[in-house]
């Protein structure tokens, strides 16, 4: 018997400020597709400005799946996502569209494309409240420092801010002997479910970090300030895992005056461009990505580069993908 062809996936993704969102709709609308969010932020109702998310002209050029969905106090998981994404991906195929992953929630990535098996360890609820209650006493700081002991990789995948996330790696560990980070790596060797091509946008560290806060800025003229305080008005308390993200926890400071609004901004571009190295550790670690420099480069012109080089996973078509581009 002959085996089913795997579906195909087009992937792009990267550090914050790189260009992902208007290069993948530009992909998209070369190629037939539809983009389904790869971002763990921009699945929240009513964060829009701090998150970069698609505007409604955007979306309007090309369906998103998978962004503005959430609300912001609805609990919400990898293993959710990974639930949802896989539904869109079906429903993109069964049109006949060719589906595009875009964002850089290297983690989400992960769950679908390498299928990950979601939750690695039940949930011990008195273990969990235990770890929070440690973390809530003792500091955020502390209990990364307890899980950098035990899994320096996922210590420094995982933003620090995220509580929540740092507490489950932990949980994982505690539960299994093995470190959260080696379930990964032992899920990654399963047979690939897609036809995967990845492409990685890329920029010289300096580059980038000017990228990052000029986008900082133009966030904050943009009204992100006004758009905190309204989430706030709203009744989403500043310990909800939404309210955490990039520039969201900096301004909530601020408004609860715990520092002034200059030095506010100055931290999140600072955590910016920090949790942007993140990423690029994330992603750095997986060969099958193909880096482009979007350095001097417009989103048309790297959309046309994607789009030659992936024209075969386009539906019907019949050869094979173009790799040959630069890298």
């Amino acid at each position: 018997m002959t085996a089913e062809p795997r579906p195909p996936l087009l992937v792009i993704c990267g550090p914050t400020a790189t260009g992902k969102t208007e290069v993948g709709i530009e992909v998209a609308l070369r190629l037939g597709g539809e983009i389904v969010g790869a971002d763990s932020m921009q699945v929240y109702r009513h964060l829009d400005i701090g998150t970069a998310k698609p505007t409604p002209q955007q979306r309007a050029r090309v369906p998103h799946h998978l962004v503005d969905y959430v609300e912001p106090d609805e609990p919400y998981s990898v293993a959710r996502y990974k639930e949802d994404a896989e539904g869109a991906l079906a429903d993109l195929r069964a049109r006949g569209k060719l589906p595009l992953m875009v964002g850089g929630t290297g983690l989400y990535l992960r769950a679908v494309v390498d299928q990950l098996d979601l939750p690695i360890a039940a949930a011990d609820w008195d273990l969990r409240r235990q770890l929070e209650d440690e973390a809530q006493r003792r500091g955020a700081d502390w209990l990364r420092e307890r899980l950098r002991a035990v899994d320096p990789v996922a210590a420094e995948r995982i933003d620090p801010h995220n509580v929540r996330r740092v507490v489950r790696a932990l949980e994982v560990y505690l539960l299994t002997g093995r470190p959260f980070s080696s379930h990964h790596a032992l899920d990654q060797r399963r047979e690939a479910k897609y036809n995967l091509l990845a492409f990685g946008l890329t920029l010289e560290r300096e580059g980038l970090y000017r990228r990052i806060e000029a986008r900082c800025d133009a966030m904050m003229a943009a009204g992100l300030l006004a758009e905190v305080r309204s989430l706030l008005e709203r009744g989403y308390g500043e310990d909800l895992i939404p309210m955490k993200g990039l520039g969201y926890r900096h301004l909530i400071g601020h408004l609860r005056g715990r520092w002034d609004l200059e030095t506010a901004v100055a931290m999140f571009k600072r955590d910016t461009r920090r949790y942007a190295r993140r990423q690029w550790t994330w992603f750095r670690a997986d060969a099958r990505i193909q880096w482009l420099d979007v350095g001097g480069s417009s989103a048309p012109e790297i959309a046309a580069t994607i789009a030659q080089g992936a024209q075969a996973l386009r539906p019907g078509a019949h050869t094979q993908p173009n790799f040959d581009v630069p890298r």
